[in-house]
């Protein structure tokens, strides 16, 4: 990584800061040494021009429209990979060989039975409970039944945290949903895959043999692909935060996912199915459009724009595709909510409005539509987010620990409260 310097001049003081540059990308000012040479901090709200860290994992350019794990552009490793092979290469920084990929598929296998007392945890909660507070309660709760692997300084333990992980997390999202609908828990099974096992966990029942749709299978594979990390987003920055401090793994990831749960965040392929069941019918798009434009109105169309995207979401384009295999896969020709989603998006491509504003489909739009066809309900949708984005938690995790530079997060403010004053008594304060 070559370096430069930038002269910043600050009242009569000039400061040199080293410039740094990426492998590609926009170059990075080092203010680290800025308040010990002028007694000032930056003020970046939300971070959005604030490098907090250096990585190797992943690199998003917004304009482009471009997303690469470890170089690999999404479109490709969703195209001819799976998941597993997704998590080794974000894991490890390079695809498996045939037989790293066997190994790696046959470890996670082995790992995705979770301890039998966590079942008591589900007896504890309501049946009402919405899935995400199970998940972030039983994810937390992992340290308590996993002691031999929270010691962070140890790199066996961090790797079979990793890997406990990755594979118990399909386990308990299906335990959640299943508590929720009050039926018996289903077991791994460990001659399917990663997530043939994960739709089996979720849909069979004692009773009858279950036998796994590969389409919907493969599409939902490609999901989790497309899911499985994406930079210094906003839970992603909540693992690195709390594992600064030296919290155990398992902590870190609860974490993240209670940051996720926000509407904001891992919650806006559910708004945005809300939001196509209110339209409900493709001629009732203008009408929302116009509400969309009206400043004076709430209304948001979700779906649409992205914090980092300022183009197609190259993610949006993959789940368009998966969206029409598993409704034509399931023999729905004619669901409402696609024929809505559809002619919303050929109007938002051609509408002066959406493209003055770069508001295009993003990868929220369709797949909520994907999860509801496949039978999942709306309060699964951010479980299923969770369970892809863990193996980049992990990797992004395990990236920070194993970086001499990493220091414990400590953001700075710029205070506007009250000056200094003093106490004054009960009796006195008039």
């Amino acid at each position: 990584m070559s370096s430069s310097t930038s002269t910043l001049n600050v009242d009569s003081k000039s400061v040199e800061l080293a410039v740094k540059d990426g492998t590609i990308g926009p170059s990075v000012i080092d203010i680290s040494k800025l308040y010990g040479q002028t007694g000032m901090f930056t003020y970046d709200p939300g971070f959005t021009s604030t490098a907090a860290c250096e990585s190797k994992i992943t690199y998003i350019d917004g304009d482009a429209g471009l997303l690469l794990y470890r170089g690999y552009p999404i479109e490709q490793l969703a195209e001819h990979g799976d998941f597993l092979e997704t998590c080794y290469l974000l894991l490890y920084g390079e695809l498996p060989t045939a037989a790293q990929k066997a190994d790696f598929d046959y470890r996670v296998t082995r790992h995705t039975m979770v301890h039998d007392q966590m079942n008591r945890f589900f007896q504890g909660f309501r049946r009402d409970a919405h899935p995400m507070a199970i998940m972030v309660a039983c994810v937390g709760a992992l340290s308590a039944f996993y002691h031999d692997s929270t010691d962070i300084s140890d790199p066996q333990q961090r790797m079979i945290a990793s890997m406990r992980m990755i594979a118990k997390m399909p386990t308990l999202a299906a335990m959640a949903y299943k508590y929720s609908i009050g039926q018996p828990f289903v077991y791994p099974q460990n001659d399917l895959d990663y997530t043939s096992n994960f739709l089996r966990m979720c849909f069979a029942v004692p009773c009858e043999e279950y036998k796994v749709n590969p389409v919907l299978s493969r599409a939902l594979d490609r999901i989790f692909i497309l899911h499985a990390d994406h930079e210094q987003n906003a839970s992603t920055s909540t693992v690195r935060l709390a594992g600064s401090s030296g919290a155990n793994p398992f902590a870190c990831i609860a974490a993240g996912i209670a940051c996720l749960w926000g509407p904001a965040h891992g919650g806006a392929n559910e708004a945005a199915l809300k939001m196509l069941e209110e339209i409900g019918t493709p001629d009732r798009i203008p009408m929302y459009i116009a509400k969309a434009k009206d400043k004076s109105d709430p209304f948001r169309l979700m779906g649409f724009g992205h914090r980092v995207y300022k183009n197609y979401d190259p993610r949006a384009r993959i789940m368009q595709k998966t969206t029409h295999e598993v409704l034509n896969e399931l023999g729905i020709k004619d669901d409402p909510l696609l024929d809505v989603a559809v002619e919303l998006e050929q109007i938002a491509l051609k509408d002066e409005y959406f493209l003055e504003k770069k508001l295009y489909p993003n990868i929220d739009f369709y797949s909520g539509i994907t999860l509801k066809a496949m039978g999942f309900p709306t309060s699964m949708f951010t479980v299923l987010f969770a369970l892809a984005r863990t193996v980049g938690w992990i990797a992004q995790w395990s990236e920070m620990i194993e970086d001499p530079s990493q220091r414990i997060g400590r953001p700075r403010q710029l205070y506007t409260g009250a000056p200094q004053r003093d106490y004054v008594t009960v009796a006195q304060r008039g």
